[in-house]
């Protein structure tokens, strides 16, 4: 029997720890073959023969509840003190505020006073208990059953007050964590809510077309989609009617709105601004943009970073080390002194302040909030380890076409040898209108802003590798490289003198003539970016030790563009092999390094490095393939600040582990001269757990502040 794999989405899941009991508990049911659970996008991935009750039955004792992903039903904001968490934080503080109130007219240790802080032990610490005892029955030791084990140890000893406190401060560090969390995984929230569920389409019912809404689930390629204006765009398309301009900030993270007319795309979840449009649908609506975008953001989460492991592996080690010091605390003072008491009041603090769920959480909640903060800002970052690696990165290796330069060639000079320079470009623009180079383009998009006539041609030929001719006007006219015109014409010495002043200069030279004689010149040149030697400029500055063009186009052009950008590096004339040589010799000398290509072409070298980025990812199904890291649209700019981002998370990482061992270090040095109290072990490890979290929420604020 083929077993069928279902994703669900999450609601209460804030405790990575308690994640992790969850997975186990779904793994133990028998019909489950397969389960992975993603803690930064609460999503759960089932594969078995599984329903949602029973999966919110292994998720009973966190209060998880449980959707189907596809069903994406809208999340209600929760008010206050509807939440069960802030309930129990308040109900044990109103009892331990009346019980330290009693105190005060009744005396310490009194009857009346204990019941009422065993009332708030007993009401706000019950879901505590509730899951430490049946952890303890399992031999299974996490954050409660360490808050169990001293808690009622110290209401054992006669701590009521303090046991108390903790319930209390207990119940509000998971208040708190819960509202980090949750703040952390908006950017992939607010993703998921982009798209619209419905849509309004065009549908032909015999011989009338009507307009009807329907969900996008049953919208089909080809329906053509009624977009007004203000309203979000539904689905991937192409625009067959109308004008306007679209807000793209979703998919590509730029804020200006581009304007969109016939023939161009538009993505699910921008939103048309002006005026109305009519889009035939191209994609299905688990193929659009968006939906790959948010795919890849939540599997980013799946994929642990080196530092994440190291931590997972540590926290496997770290509470049973912190078990045993507890309990050498609580039993070799004792005999020494003779205090049972207080030696074991010591231990169950040590319990306490050792929770581990600050160093578990340390990582984690900062790769979640670096990446979502990424994708908002238009960058796909494929995983934590990616991230990381990122930062790590000495030296970049840069495609030309379309990534250093715009990839759309122009005309930057014109030379005339026979008649006007008008004449010459509506000759050679007649025949290249029926070429397929790059160069082709050029020139004719230079008569085309010159609004020169284009005459007709007859007997077009294409020449593989030298150029093309054709009869013009009764002419018969031949447009190519400089040594095919010279075989066919003798090139004078004062036109060669010309063509090597435009190859100095870095542009292409092509060479127009008729059947006796040179008729003109005309260099082309692929245009920088404005932005490529600001980016240059930024990377030396942060650090990177190297950068180096590689391209196949001439040297000549190359260096030229690499010496005005102050590229330390170039390679010309390389093949797809030669990229991928020069990219293992890279590796060699300096360690890691890092491609920027366009996604579609160099797939060799962008493999090959330890970071491959592809820009202009918007509609580009190779982009999204090929990389580990994905610009969505053709900005260079996001490099800095991707690089930035990467170092910044790491350094917040370190930041985070070090807080929280350093903090709970500090904490468990006071058992020395006897100083550790339960309130002063809950503080800190509430302060670890609020001081990792809050740090890694840095990272949201564009993630280079």
């Amino acid at each position: 029997m083929a077993t069928k794999t279902e994703q669900y989405r999450l609601e209460n899941l804030s405790c990575a720890n308690c994640a992790a009991k969850f997975e186990r508990n779904i793994k133990e049911i028998a019909t489950v073959t397969d389960v992975q659970l993603n803690f930064g996008a609460a999503k759960l991935t089932v594969t078995g023969d599984v329903s949602i009750a029973q999966l919110e039955a292994a998720g009973a004792f966190d209060g998880i509840k449980i959707s189907k992903a596809s069903e994406r039903k809208g999340t209600k904001k929760q008010p206050f003190l509807k939440k069960k968490e802030n309930q129990l934080a308040l109900f044990a503080l109103s009892f331990v505020l009346m019980g330290i109130l009693c105190s005060f007219f009744l005396g310490e240790g009194h009857l009346f006073v204990n019941s009422i802080y065993a009332i708030a032990i007993i009401v706000g610490g019950y879901p505590i208990f509730k899951t430490g005892i049946k952890n303890l029955r399992h031999f299974e030791f996490d954050m409660k059953t360490l808050m169990t084990i001293a808690i009622i140890g110290a209401a054992i000893i006669g701590e009521w007050q303090e046991a108390a406190i903790v319930v209390f401060l207990f119940a509000v560090s998971e208040a708190l964590e819960a509202y980090s969390i949750n703040k952390a995984r908006q950017s992939i929230s607010q993703l998921v809510e982009l798209a619209p569920v419905n849509a309004i389409i065009k549908r032909a019912h015999g011989e009338h077309v009507h307009e009807i809404e329907v969900a996008t689930e049953e919208i089909q390629i080809g329906d053509i989609l009624l977009v007004k204006p203000g309203q979000k765009i539904a689905m991937d398309g192409v625009v067959v009617e109308g004008s306007s301009t679209v807000n793209q900030a979703a998919i590509t993270g730029e804020s200006i709105p581009v304007t969109k007319n016939i023939t161009d795309n538009v993505f699910a979840g921008t939103i048309n601004e002006a005026g109305a449009l009519e889009v035939k649908v191209t994609k299905r609506v688990e193929d659009t943009t968006i939906a790959k975008i948010i795919h890849l953001v939540e599997e980013a989460q799946t994929q642990k970073a080196p530092s994440q492991k190291f931590v997972d592996r540590f926290a496997k080690y770290y509470t049973p080390i912190i078990m045993l010091v507890a309990l050498l605390v609580a039993i070799i003072p004792s005999i020494i002194t003779g205090d049972w008491t207080h030696w074991i009041y010591q231990g169950l603090a040590v319990l306490v302040v050792g929770c581990p769920c600050a160093l578990v959480i340390s990582t984690p909640v900062a790769i979640v909030t670096a990446i979502g903060n990424a994708a908002r800002q238009g960058v796909l970052i494929k995983g934590g380890a990616y991230l990381e690696e990122l930062g790590r990165v000495q030296a970049v290796a840069f495609d030309k076409t379309g990534t250093l330069t715009k990839g759309q060639p122009e005309v930057m000079e014109v030379i005339t040898e026979v008649g006007e320079e008008q004449t010459l470009l509506a000759k050679v623009a007649a025949v290249e209108k029926k070429s397929q180079h790059p160069l082709a383009r050029a020139i004719l998009s230079k008569a085309f802003d010159e609004k020169i006539h284009i005459p007709p041609t007859e007997n077009f030929q294409s020449v593989t590798g030298k150029g093309a001719y054709a009869t013009v006007e009764g002419d018969i006219i031949y447009v190519g490289s400089v040594s095919w015109i010279n075989s066919l014409v003798t090139v004078s010495e004062q036109s060669m003198t010309k063509i090597k002043n435009l190859s100095s200069k870095g542009y292409s030279v092509i060479v127009a003539a008729s059947t006796t004689q040179v008729i003109g010149v005309i260099a082309i040149a692929d245009q920088v970016r404005p932005e490529s030697k600001t980016v240059i400029e930024m990377l030396h500055t942060n650090g990177i030790q190297h950068t180096v063009m590689l391209t196949g186009d001439a040297p000549l052009t190359a260096e030229k563009i690499a010496n005005q950008l102050a590229i330390d590096d170039v390679r010309a004339s390389l093949l797809p092999e030669n990229k991928l040589q020069a990219m293992k010799e890279l590796q060699q000398q300096y360690g890691s390094v890092a491609m920027v290509g366009d996604g579609v072409n160099d797939a060799p070298a962008l493999a090959s490095a330890d970071i491959g980025i592809a820009m202009g990812g918007a509609g580009s199904d190779a982009a999204l393939e090929t990389a580990q890291i994905v610009f969505m649209r053709d900005d260079l700019t996001k490099l800095p600040f991707t690089m930035k981002l990467s170092k910044r998370t790491l350094t917040i990482i370190k930041q985070n582990i070090t807080f929280a061992l350093g903090l709970k270090l500090i904490a468990i040095l006071l058992v020395i001269p006897g100083w550790l109290t339960l309130w002063i072990a809950i503080f800190a490890d509430i302060g670890a757990t609020l001081i990792v979290i809050l740090n890694a929420l840095r990272l949201m604020r564009n993630g280079t502040k």
